[in-house]
């Protein structure tokens, strides 16, 4: 998975919303910018407008070569045709999602902690994500924050992509890297109150992760 390195932007609705940006606009700021990843992340209900949304961004990431995932929702990565599925604790099994999709999509799997970790590592998955790293607020209730010890400490429990999550920025993600992560997942620190600037904000990303 030679695309699951250095940055992978969430686009989350929420964070969207708060920060006054267009989850499209920043679809197509990730496009531009040339990542290779790209997941789409809503809580809340998954209503036609929701939908139709998650579909234009498809559009503007795989026509522009970015891997398109989908969170928590098998059903709709297969409607949309996605090229992956993320999936939390709470979700379906591992199990029965590739039970759904087979070998047309691939699974990541969300752990906050050494067991989930190693069962997850037991999963038919094709990477793994850690955290909180650090305090974050893109969850109600989140998991005990782990620290970039604890993660380089985690990091030999499994040989899959693994991707750090939780409260990265722009400050803090190379000692993240430098701890063993793949990958850092990041929210709220890609944007900026002004979607002109979005594309700055993530040159500056991707100069610190590399391309």
């Amino acid at each position: 998975m030679r695309f699951l390195h250095g940055l992978y932007p969430i686009i989350d609705t929420a964070a969207c919303n708060q920060a006054g940006v267009r989850p499209v606009a920043l679809a197509e700021a990730l496009a531009a910018a040339g990542v290779g990843i790209a997941q789409f992340r809503h809580k809340g209900p998954f209503t036609r407008q929701v939908f139709d949304e998650a579909e234009a961004i498809g559009r503007v990431l795989r026509a522009a070569g970015v891997k398109y995932v989908i969170n928590d929702r098998a059903d709709v990565a297969l409607m949309l045709g996605a090229d992956g599925i993320h999936l939390g604790q709470e979700d379906l099994p591992p199990t029965k999602v590739r039970a759904m999709v087979g070998s047309s999509a691939f699974i990541g799997y969300s752990t906050h902690n050494r067991g989930q970790l190693q069962a997850g590592d037991q999963e038919p998955v094709d990477y793994l994500a850690i955290g909180p790293i650090f305090a974050t607020g893109s969850k109600e209730k989140p998991d005990p924050v782990l620290g970039v010890e604890a993660l380089a400490a985690l990091r030999p429990l499994t040989d899959k992509p693994l991707v750090a999550i939780g409260g990265i920025t722009r400050e803090n993600a190379a000692a993240v890297l430098a701890a063993g992560a793949d990958a850092v997942a990041v929210i709220s620190d890609l944007l900026t109150p002004d979607e002109r600037r979005l594309a700055a904000r993530l040159e500056e990303w991707l100069r610190l992760t590399g391309r």
